[in-house]
């Protein structure tokens, strides 16, 4: 456990001093950028000391580092605004929006990877197989078509409503739920096989009985490890996703804020966003020490 901390702290510290010193390689004096070739050249160096720009590296790093610390995410050089508010309410966003997608998607995978291993079913591996292969941007837009175009049913887009996260949220979870399902499968087929079930089987044990009280369990581990990882890329589709939908969430404020070179906002979210996929790798470690003790030594 001390160690899964460690490597989670290390790779933080790396992926900001990565973040911060990438983004300083962009060319053009960020203050020029955000006023515009028009300005003056007091106009610009007013502007560098309020952004803190005009200082060493080393100190802009650290004072960026300290903000985040504190709650602190520093001032938009697009709009001269602090921007810690809009940031932490399009956060609340994009969690609801991933952490719901991926319960609706295990909510589909678990018992649906079940039932596969138990019985094959060509239709249901076949809806499957189209789902890994359909991006969730595409499913997102065939959604709209058909339930907000042509039925009228719900909206196309916004957020404020649970009627708003319907389609965005499928678009996700559909994707993620078909990939999950054939891990969920493979998984549960691969304890069928063991000698465990043969024993228990053996001596007088339904499948039902061994499936439930031990194969799920034993078969949670890699799909643990899976689902850490699927939701890691979830935070990448939902920022295509966030696009298409027009949620005001983390993914669309970092486009936004790249198209106009707001320097503060990219390395801001990115950094939360990679701090976020580092936190689920993290409870992933964390959890399998819950579900295997043998993983401590």
């Amino acid at each position: 456990m001390i160690k899964s901390v460690g490597r989670f702290l290390a790779l933080l510290a790396a992926a900001s001093v990565l973040i911060f010193l990438l983004l300083r390689a962009v060319p053009g004096d960020p203050a020029r950028v955000a006023l515009g070739v028009t300005a003056t050249d007091e106009a610009v160096a007013e502007l560098s000391r309020r952004l803190g720009t005009d200082r060493p590296l080393t100190v802009q790093y650290f004072d960026w580092i300290g903000g985040l610390l504190t709650g602190d995410f520093g001032i938009s050089m697009a709009s001269g605004r602090d921007i810690t508010p809009t940031i932490i309410e399009r956060a609340g966003i994009s969690l609801t929006l991933t952490i719901t997608a991926m319960v609706v998607a295990l909510l589909l995978a678990v018992p649906l990877g079940i039932r596969l291993a138990r019985r094959p079913n060509p239709i249901l591996a076949g809806l499957t197989q189209i789902g890994i292969a359909v991006p969730s941007f595409l499913i997102g837009i065939l959604t709209v078509a058909l339930f907000s175009v042509q039925l009228g049913w719900l909206p196309a887009g916004g957020w404020g409503s649970p009627a708003h996260a319907v389609l965005p949220v499928a678009s996700l979870a559909l994707v993620q739920g078909a990939i999950l399902t054939r891990y969920v499968r493979a998984a549960i087929v691969e304890e069928l096989g063991k000698d465990y079930v043969r024993t228990g089987r053996a001596q007088g044990a339904s499948i039902s009985e061994v499936l439930y009280s031990s194969v799920l369990r034993n078969a949670a581990l890699p799909v643990l490890t899976v689902t850490g990882l699927q939701l890691s890329t979830l935070i990448v589709g939902a920022v295509v996703v966030e696009r298409v939908f027009a949620i005001p969430g983390l993914g669309s404020m970092l486009i936004d804020a790249v198209s106009s070179r707001d320097l503060t906002t990219v390395q801001t979210v990115m950094m939360l966003l990679v701090a976020f996929t580092l936190a689920v790798n993290l409870i992933v470690d964390l959890l399998y020490v819950v579900i295997d003790p043998r993983s401590r030594r």
